[in-house]
């Protein structure tokens, strides 16, 4: 039986409900992302980013990344961190935080998907490296 609701008498409503109706939503993780993939753009968890000077890169990059289905995960977004990145650069009075996370020791992601330490060369496939900061954020090598 599914829920419902009725005007009786024209004062009263009756309200047919299932117990699945009284039993209390499922509560979310509270993060970014919800179970069902949806961004949740104003989370404490991201800063802010999603509304600065850069809130239009950093939406197009995180969207990406959430939505990447490649391994590793996000490889085929690295031109909108890339984007992201250098509006960050054209902001450093903002972006003071960010900047500064990215001189980090990188990590690289080969195209064969394993992260090693930046070497700033090709790897034996002959595939560009991508960088990927602490921050996330990624660039080639």
């Amino acid at each position: 039986m599914t829920s419902y609701s009725r005007v009786e008498d024209d004062k009263d409503t009756v309200m047919f409900l299932t117990a699945a109706d009284l039993a209390p939503a499922p509560a979310s993780s509270g993060g970014a992302v919800d179970d069902q993939g949806n961004i949740n753009w104003d989370c404490p968890c991201l800063g802010g980013m999603a509304y600065g000077p850069c809130g239009e890169q950093f939406r197009d990059a995180f969207s990406c990344f959430v939505s990447s289905e490649e391994e590793p995960k996000g490889i085929d977004c690295v031109e909108k961190f890339q984007a992201m990145q250098e509006c960050f650069r054209e902001h450093p009075e903002v972006y003071a935080d960010e900047l500064k996370d990215d001189d980090a020791d990188p990590v690289v992601a080969s195209p064969s998907g394993s992260a090693v330490a930046s070497s700033g060369s090709e790897d034996e496939e002959g595939g560009e490296d991508v960088v990927l900061s602490s921050t996330g954020v990624a660039s080639t090598a």
